[in-house]
């Protein structure tokens, strides 16, 4: 008995569908550069930020960061971004090169400051970032690690007339070279 054309169709669909399922292929192919799913991750899920690199944070190519802050994490307006990372993190950061995106639209900044020694990038606005919005934090052309490894970034943030204390909001959980 002959298996009509639109069955073997369907069967051959369900075939390549499941094992997309079972093996993840599919879902690999369109992670890279993105977050993925953190299950052991010490970080509380609600403190967890979003991010997109680029050019799949490949080891020691050039990339672009994109650190994202969502709108109900910005309770306050915010004066100053502070971003730490890990002594692990052997990657270098042009400073000439990070902005701050509000809806789409980069912001003019004061000045950027990037402190090797404390491994903190510290990013003035000219003018106060209203408080419920959206924020994205663009590093361009940073040079990732040689090595692979995971880099929690901390994001900081400090509101005008506040006492200068930066306040954690939360962490982008960065994969370099794990694609």
């Amino acid at each position: 008995m002959a298996i009509k054309k639109p069955s073997a169709r369907r069967l051959f669909s369900a075939i390549a569908l499941s094992s997309c399922l079972v093996t993840g292929l599919a879902a690999v192919s369109l992670a890279q550069g993105l977050p993925g799913l953190t299950i052991f991750s010490g970080v509380d899920r609600e403190y967890q930020l979003g991010y997109r690199l680029d050019y799949e944070g490949r080891t020691n190519f050039r990339d672009r960061y994109r650190l994202r802050i969502p709108a109900d994490k910005m309770d306050l307006a915010v004066a100053r971004f502070a971003v730490s990372y890990p002594d692990t993190f052997a990657g270098q950061f042009d400073t000439d090169r990070i902005e701050i995106r509000v809806g789409g639209n980069s912001v003019p900044l004061d000045e950027v400051n990037w402190d090797e020694e404390n491994r903190l990038i510290e990013i003035y606005p000219q003018e106060a970032i209203p408080a419920g919005r959206r924020v994205e934090l663009v590093f361009s052309n940073v040079r990732n690690p040689r090595r692979p490894g995971t880099h929690y970034f901390n994001a900081l943030v400090q509101s005008p007339g506040d006492v200068p204390l930066l306040r954690y909001i939360g962490t982008w959980i960065i994969q370099i070279g794990r694609n």
